[in-house]
């Protein structure tokens, strides 16, 4: 886990990964079934209240030593050691036990899922009572460095696939957090429009090394694809027309974000474990993801638009320093390249119905109290 600041530094990197990122950086697949669902035919081994440890032995073949058994839990070090290894000459039956349904595991779609959980994690710690960072974290730094040369370490010119097992050795120094923070946020502040490298994939050098499998077409679409993104109760939504530059696009003035307030606080416990029935509709949208591509222009200098730079001129924080750091009026002109792109356009496309989270709200609608004895009703 990482120990972050509540410096907004977590939070204006929110959601600008895609499925793209996940497929270079960590070797993941993205197309396939969503990561989601429960053990089939559970209601066979939940009948008459047997416990999971009862049933055991008709799934794997072996009788649970009762030591072994935490409530409902077993120990992982047990698995290891008795699954870790399968013998040899091993007959079919063995080779299930060992391994089993494992030919389904590269069905899945495990790149969506691994991106489902990074958003989920940036946007938790967000959250100014959360101090700690969880997470595919391997991603987060290494789309980092990639997309900043200038916040790389030295000596790690050399890489392979995939691309984030390039800063694998990697490992930052134990500074005092504060100074630290302070020292990232002006860094950030002194960035040049240059010093950003939009489209890090399509050097030479990473196309040598890429595995050909992300490469395939049916992966390589959903890239693109405005879709949801599934891990069990966490759903978060790819929108990837907020981030066109990425793509060699040039960047127009944003619609306002999907609001699924409500999808964030799911996290599978209590009644919320059935999200399979109660999220249906976002299933069905990954379930749609190839209807849903985004079709833009691609042009020879991605980048925002001159439109895009003066709505975040407006509406946009501009710097994470207190401005005695910086030392000049903060007056940055919007480059006059910018207007060279032109607006950058997206077309229009069937917007998905927010999802805020009212249960504060209608809390707060609610007359009468049980010390009262007054009966509960909604106000009109």
């Amino acid at each position: 886990m990482l120990a972050v600041n509540r410096s907004g530094i977590a939070s204006g990197l929110v959601e600008r990964f895609c499925m793209r990122d996940v497929a270079y950086q960590l070797g993941l697949t993205v197309d396939g079934r969503y990561v989601s669902g429960c053990l089939s035919e559970f209601q066979i081994y939940i009948q008459g209240g047997r416990p999971a440890w009862v049933w055991f032995q008709e799934l794997l073949g072996v009788i649970l030593p009762p030591s072994q058994v935490q409530k409902y839990a077993v120990n992982c070090s047990w698995f290891q050691e008795t699954f870790g290894e399968c013998p040899e000459g091993a007959d079919d039956e063995t080779v299930r036990r060992y391994a089993p349904r494992l030919e389904e595991m590269g069905t899945y779609s495990w790149g969506s899922a691994a991106l489902a959980w990074l958003y989920r994690c940036m946007c938790r710690v967000a959250n100014r009572h959360v101090v700690k960072l969880a997470g595919p974290l391997q991603l987060l730094q290494s789309w980092i460095f990639w997309r900043f040369p200038r916040f790389r370490p030295a000596g790690y010119e050399t890489f392979s696939w995939p691309l984030a097992s390039r800063w694998s050795g990697y490992n930052p120094s134990g500074s005092e957090k504060g100074p630290r923070v302070q020292m990232w946020r002006l860094r950030i502040d002194r960035l040049q429009d240059r010093e950003f490298i939009w489209m890090p994939y399509s050097s030479p050098d990473v196309l040598q090394v890429v595995h050909p499998e992300a490469l395939e077409p049916r992966h390589m679409a959903l890239w693109q694809s405005v879709t949801s993104l599934i891990y069990f109760a966490v759903i978060e939504w790819h929108q990837i027309y907020r981030v066109l530059p990425q793509f060699g696009g040039v960047q127009p003035r944003p619609h306002p974000a999907l609001n699924i307030d409500f999808l964030m606080s799911k996290d599978g416990r209590g009644g919320d474990r059935w999200f399979l029935y109660h999220l249906q509709i976002w299933h069905l949208h990954w379930e749609s993801r190839a209807e849903t591509m985004l079709r833009f222009d691609v042009v020879a200098d991605p980048g925002p638009s001159h439109e895009f730079l003066e709505w975040w001129s407006q509406h946009g924080k501009r710097f994470l320093s207190p401005g005695m750091s910086l030392g000049d009026p903060r007056a940055v002109p919007i480059p006059v390249e910018t207007s060279q792109r032109g607006a950058g356009r997206v077309p229009d496309m069937d917007r998905v119905e927010d999802v805020p989270d009212r249960r504060r709200v209608e809390r707060r609608a609610r007359v009468g109290t049980r010390r009262s004895q007054r009966e509960w009703r909604w106000l009109d």
